[in-house]
């Protein structure tokens, strides 16, 4: 019997959740080691899951299927495509990072009294989002996906709420209320979405029998399954409506500022970099996959609400005087060119779509690391309350812009070359919706430059003329990003020879081919 490698992936995480949490309170550092050590084994993992992949090989590998409730047909069954691959070597790689980003950030506070949060709780629930995270990406069994997909929610909601950001410019009390009112919100939001997946999963189970991505798609290959196009589409718009709520999509996208604003910075990247991958890659695997024909029904609504997403949330992170919820409204501005790629039904589209998800992970996690180390030695999140760090902390001032340039795509870092084949694809098949969504590229060298120019540059305020740079700690956060940064700016090849083969099955699950240039021929 093979070792179960995919179930170790996740496995060790959450028994590492359980040994941190039961870590005696008085041992904070300990949890925090262990907590980091159990990251770094997951990450070990994940690189065996990568190595062992072929890309050329069969669609899903690494395969593992077991019964679990019989009578109704689910299965504990897992599988990883390219895609998914890329996505948990993604997830992977960057919770080390959050976990030493947040080293302090669950510390026993003064406060006017003594008040103790649970250390060893805060990395707990980290590790716990990221074994939930990695399953998702694993399973192919629909039933075993939507429980971890709703599940993730129950420790982002402690994560925001219990461990939110304390700065604010109006004091503690109207922190807590505030971080209360962010984490209620994502979490009723969330599951407003999940109770409608929840009856388009049992809608799929009537009509299919089983809840087995492979087995379903197999009988649809054959013709043994024939849903009735009415009943696809209001499947497809169930399980959609989920995905786009945790992408998120315009106009779902409302509680995302509040809980990036409020939640601490490391928290900030699980939630954009890692929890909301889930929602566009499920789009790919589920969307694409069980509702083909639905999927290219529903395209052209799809555009036009990727495109308001691209430039809405571009518009409004211009106007933000909050660094952290600019960061949050560029996410939804980048999340609407994700699933402008992946809608396109193109295969340039679909590969920049998922090399644009690991490349805004790494980007995103870069300057919202950065924005906290920086918000963490004002003590504040306004924009207004900085400029001229340039001066006195230069390496943090330099890691920065450099997270800002890759955040507006600039050539030669990682998003541009995903951002291109985002465009690209969609050109090539609706011309008019490529030319528009260009204007978002525009829009984010607005704001990230502004930003960078309002905080870094000009006179050296009062507030922060003694500010310390990085630290030895946080050059160990941020340089390896930037390197990554840099690497698949210049060399996205190792990503999308990954993504590739599993993009080209995408696009036959849809019958779709990519269109042929309309060349005059030669006379």
């Amino acid at each position: 019997m093979s070792f179960p490698l995919l179930t170790a992936t996740a496995v060790l995480p959450a028994l590492g959740a359980i040994a941190t949490a039961a870590v005696p309170a008085a041992r904070r550092t300990a949890a925090k080691w262990l907590a980091l050590l159990v990251s770094l084994g997951t990450l070990a993992l994940a690189v065996t899951v990568l190595l062992r992949f072929d890309p050329d090989g069969d669609r899903y590998q690494l395969t593992e299927s077991h019964a679990w409730i019989a009578d109704f047909g689910v299965r504990y069954e897992l599988g990883v495509d390219g895609i998914a691959v890329a996505l948990i070597a993604l997830t992977a790689l960057l919770i080390p990072f959050i976990i030493l980003a947040g080293w302090h950030d669950a510390d026993p506070l003064e406060t006017g009294h003594k008040r103790w949060r649970p250390t060893q709780g805060f990395f707990a629930l980290i590790l716990a989002v990221e074994a939930m995270v990695i399953i998702s990406f694993e399973a192919t069994d629909v039933f075993l996906f939507y429980i971890f997909f709703e599940a993730m929610l129950i420790p982002m909601y402690f994560l925001i709420g219990g461990f939110g950001d304390r700065t604010h410019e109006h004091g503690e009390e109207t922190a807590a209320t505030q971080r209360s009112y962010a984490a209620v919100k994502f979490l009723l939001y969330n599951l407003a979405g999940g109770l409608i997946m929840l009856a388009a999963v049992i809608g799929l189970y009537v009509v299919a029998g089983n809840f087995s991505l492979t087995e379903i798609a197999e009988a649809r290959a054959d013709g043994s399954l024939d849903m009735a196009t009415n009943t696809e589409r209001w499947l497809f718009l169930g399980f959609f409506f989920a995905f786009a709520v945790k992408a998120p999509l315009w106009p779902l996208h409302t509680w995302l500022p509040n809980a990036m604003g409020e939640a601490t910075a490391p928290v900030a990247v699980l939630i954009t970099a890692v929890v909301d991958k889930v929602g566009t890659f499920a789009m790919l695997r589920f969307c694409l996959g069980l509702f083909p024909e639905a999927s290219k029904w529903a395209t052209p609504a799809i555009l036009v609400l990727a495109l308001i997403s691209i430039l809405y949330g571009a518009l409004l992170a211009v106007g933000q005087r909050d660094i952290k919820r600019l960061v949050a409204y560029a996410s939804i501005s980048h999340f609407g060119f994700i699933i402008l790629g992946i809608f396109a039904m193109t295969s340039q589209g679909q590969s920049g779509a998922t090399l644009y998800m690991v490349n805004h992970g790494i980007s995103t996690a870069a300057l919202m690391l950065v924005a906290g180390f920086l918000i963490s030695r004002r003590g504040s999140r306004l924009i207004a309350d900085y400029g001229g760090v340039q001066k006195v902390a230069p390496v943090l001032a330099g890691t920065f812009l450099i997270g800002g340039l890759a955040t507006l795509s600039l050539p030669g870092l990682a998003p541009f070359v995903s951002e291109f084949l985002v465009l690209v694809g969609t050109f090539a098949r609706y011309p008019a919706v490529g030319i528009i969504a260009t204007f978002g590229i525009v829009l984010a060298a607005l704001y990230v430059l502004v930003l960078y120019q309002r905080t870094m540059t000009g006179p050296v305020k009062p507030e922060v003329a003694k500010m310390p740079d990085l630290r030895v700690r946080e050059l160990v956060v941020v340089t390896p990003l930037i390197a990554l940064l840099l690497l698949l700016g210049v060399y996205p090849k190792p990503v999308t020879d990954i993504v590739n083969p599993a993009v080209q099955h995408t696009m036959s699950d849809v019958q779709k081919k990519d269109p042929q240039p309309e060349v005059e021929a030669a006379k």
